[in-house]
C-alpha cells in the first residue's frame, strides 16, 4: 500500500510547495502533427485515463473549443509557425529558445481557472530519437497521464507512470491509484496542504 509520504512526493515541486489540481472541466482534445492513426491512438489513450479518472470529455470546451493541444515536431523553430499559438501560449518565442537549448523533447503547459482547477493544457513533443524508439501506444498513454492530473516536476524523474506487462504499457497500479484519489468529488478540484496527500493515500488504500 502507498504511503502519504510517497504520495506526496508526487505533488511536492522542486522549490518544496505542495500543488494538487485536477481538471475542473470536461477535456476536450486535439492533436496536431500526426497522421490519423497516431490521432486514434492518442486519443483513445486519453479516453481511457479520463474513465479511469472518472472525469468527463465533451466534443467542445465552451471557451476554448479544444482544451487539451498536443503539437508534434521535428524542431522546437516550428511551433513559431502555428497560427494563433503565440496568442494562447505567451512568450512562445523565449520558451522555443529555452527548449532548444535544453535540448529538450517535451514540455507541458497547464492553465487553470479561478479556482485553481485545470482548464487547459498544452502538449508540445519534439520527435527526436529517444521519443522516436518509444511507440504511440506508450507514447500516448504516458501523455495521457502526466496530463489528467498536475503532478509534481519531479512526480517521475526516478520512476515512470508506466510498467511493461508482457510487453504492453500499463500505468502503474499505485499511480492509477492516486489519479483515482484526486478525482474523488468529495476532495476539493486543487489544493496546496500537503495534509491532503493523506487523505489521497487513505483513498487509494480503500481501493487496493
Amino acid at each position: 500500500m502507498i504511503g502519504a509520504d510517497e504520495v506526496a512526493a508526487k505533488f511536492t515541486r522542486g522549490d518544496g510547495s505542495y500543488l494538487c489540481a485536477r481538471w475542473g472541466r470536461p477535456i476536450v482534445p486535439v492533436v496536431f502533427g500526426v497522421d490519423e492513426a497516431t490521432l486514434g491512438v492518442f486519443k483513445g489513450a486519453i479516453e481511457a485515463v479520463v474513465v479511469l479518472a472518472g472525469h468527463k470529455m465533451a466534443e467542445t470546451d465552451w471557451e476554448l473549443g479544444a482544451n487539451l493541444m498536443v503539437f508534434f515536431c521535428r524542431d522546437w523553430a516550428e511551433l513559431t509557425e502555428v497560427p494563433h499559438l503565440d496568442q494562447m501560449v505567451p512568450d512562445l518565442g523565449p520558451l522555443v529558445g529555452r527548449l532548444q537549448a535544453a535540448d529538450a523533447n517535451q514540455y507541458r503547459i497547464f492553465r487553470f481557472d479561478e479556482a485553481g482547477a485545470i482548464k487547459a493544457c498544452f502538449v508540445f513533443l519534439r520527435m527526436d530519437a529517444n521519443l522516436e524508439a518509444v511507440s504511440a501506444d506508450t507514447l500516448a498513454l504516458s501523455q495521457a497521464v502526466q496530463t489528467i492530473v498536475l503532478w509534481s516536476d519531479r512526480a517521475f524523474m526516478d520512476v515512470s507512470a508506466l510498467a511493461l506487462v508482457k510487453g504492453v504499457a500499463v500505468i502503474r497500479p499505485e499511480v492509477a491509484g492516486i489519479v483515482r484519489a484526486v478525482y474523488d468529488p468529495v476532495l476539493a478540484a486543487v489544493s496546496r496542504d500537503a495534509s491532503h496527500a493523506m487523505r489521497l493515500a487513505a483513498r487509494v488504500g480503500k481501493m487496493q
